[in-house]
């Protein structure tokens, strides 16, 4: 019988960075960029916070799973205001695990709760049909670039 631990430190594939998304002012609407640098503090030319919650980020999957918790077809990730979307990979599965995204480490720290404007952004309902897929928040480990296409990858815990 296999251990709980090897079994959970498997991932089928590398996931991908879909898009990168600015928020260069609070509440102001997200930008998609070609290319970004992670700074210790969080993406340059957002206005994030530094620590655990420096870069957020979510599932390109789940946006299909929020809309259609609304009636709707997927969710554009601009209302969601969370910086990477990712496919490929399921990011629920490496909390506390370190992320090479590019050029940049990152560790999954917390989830990315939602919060209350998502009821004004996705309308009756938003901020329900987003729990559980919401993303994650994380801190960053060591900067680097970042582009759409990058490979995101699970690193060892060893």
């Amino acid at each position: 019988m296999e251990r709980l631990a090897d079994l959970i430190s498997r991932h089928a594939q590398d996931g991908r960075l879909a898009r990168i998304l600015l928020r260069p002012e609070r509440l102001a609407a997200p930008v998609a960029v070609d290319a970004a640098e992670i700074a210790a503090r969080g993406l340059t030319g957002d206005h994030a916070r530094p620590g655990k919650r420096a870069v957020t980020l979510i599932q390109a999957e789940h946006l299909a799973v929020i809309g259609a918790c609304l009636g709707r077809d997927a969710i554009p990730p601009e209302l969601l205001r969370r910086n990477l979307v990712v496919s490929g990979l399921n990011l629920s599965a490496l909390k506390g695990r370190q992320l090479a995204i590019g050029g940049a480490v990152l560790r999954l720290m917390t989830v990315c709760a939602p919060c209350s404007r998502m009821e004004a952004a996705l309308g009756h309902g938003g901020y329900s049909a987003m729990r559980g897929h919401g993303g994650w928040c994380a801190e960053v480990l060591t900067p680097g670039r970042i582009a759409p296409g990058d490979a995101v990858r699970p690193l060892s815990e060893e």
